[in-house]
């Protein structure tokens, strides 16, 4: 079977699962059904669907960049506009809210096809890793949806904040609703894990998530939940096995889109959807964030492009995809920071030090000495990897977890502002609007719950 037949059953289905369970009706499905274990490794290779697509509404409020009245005016999509003002009304899109569950809708049918066949025996090197795969591309999509739609997670009011819908299988027929966030973030975890267990050390497909990437979403996902003890472990067992750090100096620095694609440092690329506000010519950088890479910093010129109006600003152009396409993937580069960053909040200052040393020699001009950082300030040492944090991952689609996550300590907190024409906006931390409100059309479509306001 050729796998544009498997996507054309997928999206007869999906075309009204949408949301999660976007249809009153059952999908017409007049082709062959996928049951092989090629059909899911089919299934598997979908690159536009399933690393591609993920949602930008968080991005989109972050502070890294600002916007002229001229270019927000010139938004056609109003719930884009409105998503960078965090305003508070009713949004319609609903494609933020579905294309991560279409990435969920193929993993659990692929989930499927492979527990209903028999042992494997000479293919258990095939099905374990599209088990594993399967798990792994469930997991990041539920983890995407929970960083844009959920309050930041507190260990003490997991089990009573709302979630997201945890579909577990294709079937659409099942109503939805929100598990708790303590719920979800175990389901995310367990996913991960499972994907741990049964993905493979080397990855011959360079869109497909192995050993590695595993370990590097676990990390991700505990730092998040503030779990510094496991983000360590995980962050060290990534770096263990995927150590690869890009050395700026063999960049071409002063071209467009620097970054290659698939480069040595991605370990798992996953892609934005549009968005107008952030696009490669209308998105400029925050003034006081470019101003804080030294001028020996190589990311200072792989990242970002002068331009000419307004006068002396400037935009991204640092993209992991080698494209104007947001990356929202994986790199090592995030998980020498997660590794950073635990280390100090665990007290091992000498191994944060190291790490983070690390991770900018390899940013640092050949021809600027570098100077290594020496800090044994334990506060200021997690704050100089915070910024630094916010300088490597910048336009990565981790600013607002980030914000998110660092509003629950006083010391870290953050009100947003923006000003368009004679109008001020402000997000103060720990907001509700930080979990944005889901589209009408999700609700009522599925009926589940909106968020708290």
């Amino acid at each position: 079977m050729k796998i544009n037949n498997i996507i054309v059953i997928l999206c007869l289905s999906l075309m009204t699962v949408a949301c999660t369970d976007f249809l009153d009706k059952k999908p017409d499905i007049k082709l062959v059904i996928p049951k092989t274990l090629h059909d899911a490794d089919l299934l598997l290779n979908d690159y536009g669907t399933l690393n591609s697509n993920y949602p930008t509404f968080g991005e989109i409020g972050t502070d890294d960049y600002y916007l002229t009245k001229q270019r927000w005016d010139a938004i056609s999509n109003y719930d884009q506009r409105m998503a960078y003002t965090w305003s508070d009304e009713p949004y319609i899109d609903a494609m933020q809210w579905q294309r991560p569950y279409k990435v969920v809708y193929i993993a659990n049918q692929v989930i499927t096809i492979l527990s209903k066949l028999p042992q494997q025996g000479n293919q258990e090197v095939d099905y374990r890793r599209a088990w594993g795969a399967a798990h792994f591309y469930r997991a990041f999509a539920f983890h995407q949806l929970t960083e844009l739609y959920c309050p930041a997670y507190q260990k003490t009011t997991g089990t009573k904040e709302l979630g997201i819908p945890i579909r577990l299988d294709p079937g659409v027929d099942e109503k939805s609703h929100r598990a708790t966030l303590e719920q979800t973030f175990a389901q995310i975890i367990g996913d991960y894990k499972t994907a741990v267990r049964f993905l493979p050390l080397i990855e011959p497909v360079k869109s497909r998530p192995h050993k590695a990437s595993a370990y590097a979403a676990l990390a991700r996902v505990y730092l998040y939940m503030g779990d510094f003890e496991q983000a360590y472990s995980y962050a060290d067992s990534c770096i263990q096995l995927k150590p690869d750090l890009l050395d700026f100096n063999k960049l071409n620095v002063n071209g467009n889109n620097p970054m290659t694609r698939f480069n040595v440092e991605v370990l798992f690329p996953a892609l934005a959807t549009g968005a107008t506000p952030m696009a490669a010519t209308t998105a400029l950088i925050d003034t006081i964030l470019y101003a804080s890479y030294s001028d020996g910093d190589l990311r200072k010129r792989a990242f970002f492009k002068p331009n000419s109006n307004p006068v002396d600003s400037r935009y991204y152009k640092g993209s992991y995809d080698q494209s104007n396409t947001l990356f929202f993937g994986i790199t090592t580069s995030e998980v020498y920071l997660i590794k950073a960053e635990a280390a100090t909040r665990l007290g091992k200052l000498a191994d944060a030090r190291g790490t983070i040393n690390m991770l900018l020699q390899s940013r640092w001009d050949k021809n600027s000495s570098y100077v290594s950082i020496s800090e044994s300030d334990g506060d200021r040492l997690l704050q100089l990897i915070l910024d630094e944090r916010r300088k490597e991952l910048v336009f990565r689609g981790r600013r607002w977890s980030d914000l998110k996550r660092l509003n629950l300590e006083p010391r870290f907190q953050t009100t947003l502002k923006r000003v368009v024409g004679d109008k001020s906006y402000a997000l103060p931390p720990n907001d509700l609007r930080y979990a944005y409100r889901i589209s009408e059309t999700v609700l009522e479509l599925s009926g589940i719950q909106q968020n708290e306001r």
